[in-house]
């Protein structure tokens, strides 16, 4: 995503949600992590503003927030897709083309791995394993698996979201 895009989309924050999160851990010491999780539940990504807001209301430093955000993967600091496709790059999906699925994606939807659409609704990731070498090639949208996948397959998936809203 371009940096003028989430530079807008962090600017225009409503941070009534975040600061009604906030307002429900105020007197737990320790609440960072549940915290920063609810944010990123609330928003789809942990914003700018909230950072800084949690910092203020829980009597923490902005580093300590954003040491805690970037040391575990699950948070992320940028809006990311409605549709998140994970691409397996395992042993068994590598053998078997993975390489030309992620080629496939980046064709298709202009997006490789940690990328996120412009209009927010794909984000690629390359994972490690999804645990389903029997399948593979493999990736994950969203909850939904899908294997033995070839440049065809792949198409047809990718045309199914992108008619979704």
């Amino acid at each position: 995503m371009s940096e003028a895009v989430a530079s807008n989309v962090q600017e225009e924050v409503d941070l009534t949600g975040a600061n009604q999160i906030l307002d429900k851990y105020i007197d737990f010491p320790g609440a960072l992590m549940p915290v920063l999780q609810e944010i990123q539940e609330y928003y789809g990504f942990i914003p700018e503003p909230t950072v800084h807001l949690t910092a203020e209301r829980l009597n923490v430093y902005a580093s300590q927030i954003y040491g805690v955000l970037t040391f575990y993967a699950q948070f992320h600091l940028e809006p990311r897709g409605k549709y998140i496709i994970r691409v397996c790059m395992g042993t068994a999906c590598h053998v078997k083309g993975a390489g030309r699925i992620g080629d496939t994606i980046k064709d298709r939807i202009g997006v490789g791995h940690a990328e996120t659409t412009e209009d927010l609704k794909f984000t690629a990731e390359y994972v490690a394993c999804i645990g389903a070498c029997g399948m593979a090639p493999v990736i994950m949208v969203n909850d939904s698996t899908y294997g033995s996948l070839t440049v065809q397959k792949m198409d047809e998936v990718l045309a199914k979201y992108q008619k979704m809203d």
